[in-house]
């Protein structure tokens, strides 16, 4: 039994979902700004802070009822076939490639876990679901932090490990026998702990 593949609408859609839930993660992230002059300005001085509109805009904050969403069968999944296209598929997703932190790295590799399912052998199963490293591939693919990002991302995750007295790499611990999502998750919580300290 063959499966029909979708219209390139279809996949575009889809792709754009998790691009879209991508950005609205990291535009929920504090900015890193400059520090802001002291409020009470010698007399005479011409600064005054913007007013609250603009403050509220430039912070990334939505106003107003929250969007509806719908439910789906597959736990808010893009578009459920998106997921099991090969990796470098997603490449013709990117935009220009945005940089994140380590930590950002960290939350939105426990986001693609959340979303695309968390598998214990290889980057991907057949479903699509992903391991550590294949919700990493999944990152990078679509233009999300670079490799040097990653790596460092994976040495907070070794460290974790190794103080746990885990010798293993974070890539070989999730494919161990007897681990699950939670576990992952967890080990990922842990991360995203440290590399803020």
């Amino acid at each position: 039994m063959t499966t029909a593949m979708p219209d390139a609408a279809s996949l575009d859609q889809a792709g754009q979902q998790l691009i879209a839930e991508i950005e609205r993660f990291l535009a929920t992230r504090p900015a890193k700004r400059p520090a802001i002059p002291d409020p009470k300005p010698a007399r005479g001085s011409s600064f005054e802070l913007p007013p609250v509109d603009e403050l509220i805009a430039e912070a990334g904050i939505v106003t107003g009822p929250a969007p509806r969403q719908k439910k789906t069968k597959d736990r808010g999944l893009p578009g459920g076939v998106w997921r099991m296209l090969p990796d470098w598929a997603l490449s013709a997703r990117r935009g220009p490639r945005r940089q994140v932190t380590v930590t950002e790295h960290l939350q939105l590799t426990a986001l693609v876990i959340q979303r695309y399912g968390w598998c214990g052998s290889g980057l991907r199963s057949r479903s699509g679901r992903r391991c550590i490293l294949g919700a990493q591939a999944v990152l990078y693919r679509l233009g999300y932090g670079d490799q040097d990002t990653a790596m460092a991302a994976g040495r907070v995750m070794d460290r974790i490990l190794a103080a746990r007295g885990i010798r293993a790499h974070y890539y070989e611990w999730n494919d161990h026998a007897g681990r699950d999502e939670g576990d992952v998750l967890y080990l990922l919580r842990e991360a995203i702990q440290s590399a803020g300290q």
